[in-house]
């Protein structure tokens, strides 16, 4: 599952293994421009991506749905592996399912980066 708002570049769809594009669990635009990847906005992105996720509920919903049914890996494009909306959106998963499943555990072994091979 890609969770980003915008397909990482210089990847094409047919090279990846996406099964689902949910644009609509991403960080919105002003929050994502706003983040810009920067360290010191980690903790003030991950607030705010969870205040925007209890407002998104058929997207939480429909990815709940999907982790309850299997093993669903979140892909990103981001460089930054440790302070994504992925990161943020596995706790936020934890959170929601209330002790079934660490946010840490989440992020361990669900995450991969989506990042096209550097030339």
């Amino acid at each position: 599952m890609l969770i980003d708002r915008l397909w990482p570049r210089g990847l094409t769809k047919e090279h990846a293994s996406v099964d689902e594009w949910l644009k609509d669990i991403a960080p919105s635009a002003g929050l994502r421009i706003w983040f810009g990847h920067d360290p010191n906005r980690w903790r003030e992105f991950h607030k705010r991506y969870f205040e925007e996720l209890r407002t998104k509920h058929a997207a939480v919903d429909h990815l709940t749905d999907l982790v309850s049914a299997g093993k669903v890996t979140l892909l990103f494009g981001a460089h930054d592996t440790e302070r994504t909306n992925v990161e943020a959106l596995a706790d936020y998963l934890g959170y929601i399912s209330r002790g079934r499943c660490s946010g840490s555990e989440a992020r361990s072994s669900r995450r991969h980066s989506l990042q096209p091979a550097r030339r």
